[in-house]
């Protein structure tokens, strides 16, 4: 049966994966996945965590299932600090996921139960995983450029938002975009707002990144200013990043809706995809999340230490920048400043992408993308030689 069932394509970040590990070269660069790193390479956990873990370990707290919504400290906890307006918390619906991706899928199963052939518009260069998780929920997925020149391409979201019909949904990162780095502007927000409520058009919001661009406060801003005006949204948030907590899978799918019965009416539809799905999300990640959010000092411990985690990003990048553009061809590297997060996007194609990675060991994605959280400050000089010798190639063999 195997033998004669066509082969489906993988995720080529975990291809890309395999080739590293594979390579001889002591020297190599592993920018693929994002995953925040330290100067020696290690994925650190956050000394809040480890605070919160012994707590927990000292509770021993039981085994037993948690529910098909999650940890309801967890929930409450999450929905207070990403929406941070009272008025939004009375609106929203909030279940305990399997991380971002979990939630992603789980509100798209959400948008197909309700609205069969639902169409999504998705701004391109997209998050590798986005088309496959839409598509699996049976959405109609429908591709424009969401970047020009190295910045937002304001025009096209304007244009996308005033084409969808009411029920549409619009997929957008709520900052540090994966792969630009590009976080949409306030007025953007706002103005993207307005289209969408007239229209009936649902924002469909992928929190990933916040609080490792612009600070934690300012990454939730945008969205939350949207939120105000849009009767309905549905947002997907991964504590990932934020908290360090990568293999715990530990997310959350809130629902913003019009009134409680719409909440009880997509709160059980949630329940019941998650329950033939996998049943139950993994306790550990909520209850860590849920001992730092609950507890002032530990909280504000965990903010500090992002914030730390942000500075030091934004200081890998203008170095980045500062090395490249006083090198030959630098100009074409200016725009890396405006970027956000743990993503920077080269304006380099797969050729490219290619040839970093066969001549100089630096492993990124075909799209451009680099994990700016997995470079060494020391190697900054290094990888700007490569980038810059790379670029400098292509540029002089397509002026032949």
């Amino acid at each position: 049966m195997f033998l004669t069932t066509p082969s489906l394509q993988l995720d080529p970040l975990w291809q890309l994966s395999a080739d590293y590990a594979a390579d001889p070269r002591s020297a190599r660069l592993n920018l693929i996945i994002g995953v925040y790193r330290d100067e020696n390479g290690d994925c650190p956990t956050m000394p809040s965590v480890r605070v919160a873990e012994g707590r927990l370990v000292e509770r021993a707290p039981s085994k037993e299932y948690i529910g098909l919504s999650g940890n309801l400290e967890f929930n409450s906890a999450m929905t207070q600090l990403i929406l941070g307006d009272e008025e939004l918390v009375s609106r929203a619906t909030t279940v305990q996921t399997v991380a971002g991706t979990g939630a992603l899928r789980l509100l798209a199963e959400l948008m197909s139960a309700t609205g069969p052939h639902r169409t999504v518009y998705l701004g391109t260069p997209a998050y590798v995983n986005h088309p496959a998780i839409l598509r699996a929920a049976r959405l109609n997925v429908v591709e424009y450029p969401v970047s020009r020149n190295g910045t937002i391409d304001a025009e096209a979201v304007l244009r996308v938002a005033n084409s969808a019909r009411a029920g549409d949904l619009i997929l957008l990162q709520g900052c540090c975009h994966n792969p630009t780095g590009l976080s949409m502007p306030g007025w953007l927000w706002d103005e993207l707002a307005d289209v969408m409520a007239r229209k009936g058009v649902i924002p469909f919001i992928d929190q990933a990144y916040f609080g490792l661009g612009d600070g934690l406060e300012e990454d939730l801003e945008g969205m939350r200013r949207m939120l105000r005006v849009v009767p309905e949204a549905i947002i997907a948030v991964s504590a990932s990043k934020a908290w360090g907590l990568y293999s715990e899978r530990t997310g959350c799918a809130i629902v913003i809706t019009r009134d409680g019965a719409q909440g009880d009416y997509a709160r059980g539809v949630m329940e019941f995809v998650a329950r033939a799905d996998y049943s139950q999300p993994p306790a550990h990640g909520a209850l860590v999340v849920a001992e730092i959010l609950n507890d002032r000092a530990l909280r504000a411990q965990w903010r500090a230490e992002l914030e730390q985690m942000r500075s030091r990003l934004t200081h890998l990048r203008n170095e980045l920048a500062d090395e490249l553009i006083a090198l030959p061809n630098g100009d074409a590297f200016a725009g890396l400043r405006e970027q956000r997060g743990m993503f920077l996007r080269l304006p380099f194609d797969s050729a490219q992408m290619d040839a970093l990675r066969e001549q100089y060991g630096t492993y990124g994605i075909p799209s451009g993308r680099l994990s700016l959280a997995g470079v060494p400050a020391s190697r900054i000089p290094e990888l700007a030689t490569a980038i810059a010798s790379v670029g400098a190639r292509v540029d002089m063999a397509t002026s032949r």
